[in-house]
């Protein structure tokens, strides 16, 4: 009965998450502080240890995994449903950045990333003279 209020309820609130979103997404925040892009991330219970952040290209992928502790000969639950929790985000960046200064921070359960910006020389990109 719980399982079926809960879908409804879920069902009543259209537009919640972007469309093709569900359970197991990072909701995130992409910010352009013109040298560098700020990507804000809430990950509520996970531990810092339990966060990967790759940046690929210029594709940056955050990733958070967890499990619950094990139960016990005295463990009585009347409904568990936290046993494991899997979310994860690829945010694809709209210039190159600088692998190399990007920095993450985890503080009371939001995921924040700092990607500085490439200048057009670091980029590895050639002028070509027009002849």
């Amino acid at each position: 009965m719980f399982e079926r209020m809960s879908e409804q309820f879920e069902g009543m609130q259209p537009g919640r998450l972007p469309e093709g979103m569900g359970r197991g997404t990072v909701l995130v925040d992409v910010e352009d502080r013109g040298d560098a892009f700020v990507v804000t991330a809430d990950l509520p219970g996970f531990d810092r240890e339990e966060i990967e952040v790759n940046l690929r290209d210029d594709t940056l992928e955050l990733s958070a995994s967890r499990e619950t502790a094990e139960e016990t000969e005295t463990s009585d639950f009347v409904r568990r449903e936290r046993r494991r929790s899997d979310v994860s985000r690829s945010v694809r960046l709209p210039e190159p950045v600088d692998a190399e200064g990007t920095t993450a921070t985890h503080e009371n359960g939001v995921l924040t990333v700092t990607l500085p910006k490439r200048t057009p020389e670091e980029s590895g990109g050639t002028d070509i003279p027009v002849n």
